[in-house]
């Protein structure tokens, strides 16, 4: 037999634990995902043909300007110490300074980034809206092989509707109800009806895939030993759908769930540029037509961190709803 000898058992313990090996590796897979982040970042702005500087002032700038602006931005440094300063930035939250407007990128970025928050998490809520009571109501409807006309009929709308790119889906909807009917605004960020179109843009699509995975799902939990016997004690049909099937059938809804949120503060580039919205999204795309490289650094660092976290709160949210799938991961 074995001891441990110096170490107490509850250190022994705690390093074995399996919900500290599960923390060490998420915290391990974070922090190398934001260094390759951060490296792609950082070498966006020396990848890039031809002179940056040059390219963002135009070619009719003076050539004494151009050298200023290099100096500035610590383009002249050694590659090696322009990343080491880079980083140091980074932990100061310095992410530089525009240059097209002169403006500290992360003021830009603070103006900016509530709008396109809150388009994402809006069209994300109303996805998951629909998308859970859709998904429940057709699985039972549909189990055990039951009416299968409506399962076609769900199935192909869902593939068509997820199928639709948003900003496509965006313009069909401001000609229709913005420009047609007038029910809701162009363009802009207003009152709750300049909200209505982007977010049924973005949420669409998800709302489809959502609903398609939470019906497998739901189908799947139906067939389990459990859920016949709720039935065979006569359980009310709500308690046997909602209390015991529906929270048993998310698993796999929460893990896409969270990717689709991910890609959702993604689509916002296109859809924010196609209602005008004053977000990230047409600001990077704004940043990109006048090469203001400091300033596409940083909406790229926001946006790829924002999809970490979120990929970080799915594993976790998982863990808890289901330790087990999580824990034993080797």
């Amino acid at each position: 037999m074995t001891t441990t000898v110096g170490v107490p058992r509850a250190a022994v313990n705690f390093s074995t634990h399996p919900w500290v090996r599960f923390a060490v590796r998420r915290i391990g897979r974070l922090i190398g995902s934001v260094l390759v982040l951060v490296s792609a970042a950082f070498l966006m702005i020396h990848l890039i043909p031809g002179d940056p500087v040059r390219g963002a002032l135009g070619p009719a700038a003076a050539q004494s300007l151009v050298d200023a602006q290099r100096e500035s931005l610590g383009l002249n440094d050694p590659l090696w110490q322009q990343y080491l300063h880079f980083l140091q930035h980074l932990f100061t939250g310095n992410f530089g300074t525009s240059i097209t407007t002169g403006l500290p990128v992360s003021d830009v970025i603070q103006d900016r980034l509530p709008a396109t928050v809150q388009l994402a998490f809006a069209a994300f809520l109303v996805a998951v809206l629909i998308a859970l009571p859709v998904g429940l109501v057709v699985g039972v409807l549909t189990r055990a092989g039951r009416r299968p006309r409506a399962e076609l009929s769900f199935t192909s709308a869902s593939v068509v509707l997820a199928a639709i790119p948003e900003f496509l889906l965006a313009v069909g909807l401001v000609y229709l109800f913005a420009v047609k009917l007038h029910w809701f605004p162009v363009a802009g960020r207003g009152n709750l009806a300049s909200y209505v179109l982007p977010v049924i843009s973005l949420a669409i699509g998800p709302a489809a895939v959502l609903a398609r995975i939470c019906r497998v799902e739901l189908l799947a939990v139906l067939q389990t030993d459990y859920l016949r016997t709720a039935r065979a004690k006569r359980l009310p049909a709500a308690a046997v759908y909602l209390r015991h099937a529906l929270p048993n059938a998310v698993t796999a809804t929460i893990t896409l769930g969270g990717l689709l949120l991910g890609g959702l503060v993604a689509g916002t580039v296109l859809v924010e540029n196609v209602f005008g919205w004053p977000g990230l999204g047409s600001t990077i795309v704004s940043s990109i037509l006048a090469k203001d490289y400091p300033l596409v650094q940083g909406v790229v660092l926001v946006y790829g961190a924002g999809v970490l976290l979120v990929n970080l709160a799915v594993d976790v949210i998982l863990a808890l709803l289901d330790p087990r799938s999580t824990i034993r991961e080797s």
